[in-house]
């Protein structure tokens, strides 16, 4: 048996770029945003891998490629010894039962016209698990589990009378609901106050070990990536710039954009504020990406093989892989 729960390995999804008629009229080319251009990682079974990046990385198609709620352009997507590709619309669907998603609003996610309880429950009638006195059973005691106590004084509530945070609760209980074997976690804690985060986190990790679950947490914010996850990789423009351990990424980053980042982090103590180190510029348009290393339009330290030569991920030391021709220890 293998190591991992999931293996990437290759994968690309370039989105067709929407013209207008006379555009269309004019010229022929066709235009891609290059999405997820190239990646590959894997995921241990029982771990927590994060990836992070700023908005327009990559993140939340990746983790959509993952689970095939959007088919690759290229590449390999293998859970647990099986390719889906090769899987049919039928096999897909009864292996959706191992993998759930947790989408980044629960507000949008859930069903404004359907009770709580009904939302938490719904799939266990779509794969025939449970249904009628079994199903609110099973729906109250994951209720109670994720923290929504009184569960019964909720089950028939409406998704807009209750707060954020509850709301995040009861998309994490849905998502648990089939006992699922990964969870695509994305921006999971984003839409919840400040106050409750930790204590989301803290519940997301006592679930893990309760239920033996494999988490890909996808998130923009370091600091919180650093509180759950196992392992690492950073994403910028479509590609994967760094990956490793949590230490490894934390404490000896490498590549000038994961310093970057790491700076950007607050710092709760003001006599120890850090010098920043942003990188100049917006990140470039995904229609047409930069030559070269994605990153060297705003690096600092960029030399002249970096806008022609794009670097490849190499191992820096076990575990530690960088993409970057002239790489800088923090």
């Amino acid at each position: 048996m293998s190591d991992n729960l999931v293996e990437v390995r290759g994968l690309k999804k370039w989105f067709p770029v929407q013209k207008g008629f006379i555009e269309r009229l004019v010229t022929r080319e066709r235009q891609f945003v290059h999405a997820v251009d190239g990646i590959d990682f894997q995921i241990r079974h029982g771990e927590v891998f994060g990836l992070a990046g700023e908005s327009g990385s990559g993140k939340t198609t990746t983790g959509r490629l993952i689970l095939r709620l959007v088919e690759p352009t290229e590449g390999s997507i293998v859970f647990d010894g099986v390719n889906l590709a090769s899987l049919g619309d039928e096999e897909m669907r009864r292996l959706r039962q191992r993998m759930q998603v947790i989408f980044q609003d629960p507000f949008a996610s859930l069903n404004p016209r359907m009770k709580i309880g009904d939302a938490i429950g719904h799939s266990l009638e779509i794969f025939k698990v449970a249904t009628g006195e079994e199903k609110r059973q099973r729906v109250l005691d994951m209720m109670e589990r994720v923290g929504l106590t009184p569960a019964r004084f909720f089950y028939d509530k409406y998704p807009h009378q209750v707060s954020g945070g509850q709301r995040q609760r009861i998309v994490l209980a849905r998502a648990l609901m089939l006992h699922p074997d990964l969870v695509v976690a994305d921006e999971p804690i984003a839409m919840a106050d400040v106050s409750v985060r930790a204590l989301l986190l803290d519940l997301m990790l006592q679930l893990k070990e309760e239920f033996n679950l494999t988490y890909l947490f996808i998130t923009h914010d370091l600091a919180t990536a650093k509180y759950i996850c196992d392992r690492i990789a950073i994403m910028y423009l479509g590609l994967i710039c760094e990956m490793g351990t949590l230490e490894q990424v934390y404490r000896h980053p490498q590549h000038p954009y994961t310093q970057a980042l790491l700076a950007a982090v607050p710092v709760p103590d003001p006599h120890a504020r850090r010098v920043k180190r942003l990188p100049k510029g917006e990140i470039p348009n995904p229609i047409n990406p930069p030559p070269g290393c994605r990153f060297h339009p705003r690096c600092p330290h960029a030399t002249a093989i970096c806008s022609v030569e794009g670097p490849s991920l190499t191992e820096v030391e076990p575990g530690h892989l960088v993409a970057c021709h002239t790489r800088f220890p923090a």
